[in-house]
């Protein structure tokens, strides 16, 4: 995952995740004859899941530890399309190097769908998933995303930005950084996306345009800083707010340890979701155990590991409303509020957007972020 993911500290340790299934009523459990094939076949094969990336860690030892099903794990620090590539490596192949399962970010799902590469399955909580985040036919189904956030030295600002228009006001000169370059990473693009959502008053139809005007601005005033932001630039002061997903900043949070100061926000408008998603392979070795995997990833358990990792699941709000996520849990993150109107882009979307912000950064902003 380090070519493609940025990664996510574990905030909890393994048993306060599983401490965590016991605050709510679980949902629908497996069927027993799901769980009972899956332990016949006795093994699970993953890839690109490191034990630090969204609480995968204490995951896959409660799974093993709740079915008896041994995890086999390949390649930690794969990335999306190594994945891919590894299904169709092994598309003969029932061994141990075979995957039955992927994690993958938004995009590669539908083009392995087309490739033949995946499966279908409903989990129990299907109809939980946003529609916008699933394939109908269910070959690929989001798991948990982040948000755009600011992640701020709050040793350096004296007053924290509430939203994208405060970045404009002249206190926050020489300031404002992207966590990435605009012209080729996915995360910097988005941010332009976001800034522009904002600006434009949630009108998706102008907010490409509407961000690269806003980013314009803030470099024609001296706001933004064309380093690419990073935990290092942030504690230098080199980029003393930085626009990243929330999940990296909180884990910059805890690995800075308070030197700097760090607060994490979440903006008021133009909040900004991307997403991951989960498939079974087309050729899983593993069919049932595969299946019993994505039945504890989308159950309450599941899904609350992930968010101890700091990734917003995609059944949040509803666990959220039903008061089934512990409140030191949430104490370590933004207000719930701040994620409910998070706009979830489609693929379209961001493939326009891509387009839009790669092609017109150089003439419309002119800043050779590096």
């Amino acid at each position: 995952m380090s070519s493609t993911r940025s990664r996510c500290l574990l905030s909890l340790p393994a048993a306060a995740v599983a401490a965590m299934a016991a605050t709510g009523a679980a949902t629908a459990a497996p069927p027993d004859a799901l769980i009972a094939a899956a332990k016949q076949e006795g093994q699970l094969t993953v890839i690109a899941l490191p034990h630090d990336w969204c609480g995968y860690g204490p995951m896959i030892a409660d799974f093993q530890k709740k079915y008896g099903i041994k995890v086999n794990e390949l390649n930690p620090d794969a990335g999306s399309g190594d994945e891919i590539e590894a299904i169709k490596a092994n598309k003969g192949n029932k061994g141990p190097q075979a995957p039955d399962v992927i994690d993958v970010g938004l995009s590669f799902g539908p083009s392995a769908k087309a490739a033949g590469l995946l499966q279908p399955y409903k989990v129990s909580t299907w109809k939980s998933i946003p529609d916008s985040s699933k394939d109908a036919e269910g070959y690929w189904y989001g798991d948990y995303y982040g948000v755009l956030a600011f992640e701020v030295n709050a040793d350096m600002i004296d007053k924290t930005p509430s939203d994208w228009s405060d970045l404009q006001k002249p206190e926050y000169k020489n300031a404002v950084a992207l966590a990435g370059d605009p012209r080729s990473a996915n995360q910097a693009i988005q941010g332009v996306y976001a800034a522009g959502l904002s600006a434009a008053k949630g009108d998706a139809s102008k907010a490409d345009q509407a961000g690269l005007k806003y980013f314009a601005d803030l470099n024609k005033s001296g706001n933004f800083v064309p380093v690419i932001g990073k935990a290092a630039s942030l504690a230098q002061g080199t980029t003393p707010i930085i626009v990243r997903w929330d999940y990296n900043a909180l884990a910059d949070r805890d690995t800075l340890k308070g030197n700097p100061k760090v607060q994490v926000v979440v903006p008021k408008t133009g909040v900004v979701a991307g997403v991951y998603v989960q498939a079974i392979s087309a050729y899983a070795p593993h069919p049932n155990a595969a299946k019993l995997w994505m039945e504890y990833l989308y159950s309450d358990e599941g899904q609350l590991g992930w968010l101890a990792g700091y990734c917003h699941p995609m059944r949040y709000n509803e666990l959220v409303a039903a008061k089934k996520v512990p409140q030191a849990l949430l104490n370590k993150l933004p207000p719930a509020q701040a994620y409910k109107n998070a706009v979830f882009p489609t693929l379209q979307q961001q493939d326009a957007t891509k387009e839009a912000v790669t092609k017109h950064w150089d003439e419309v902003v002119g800043a050779n972020v590096k």
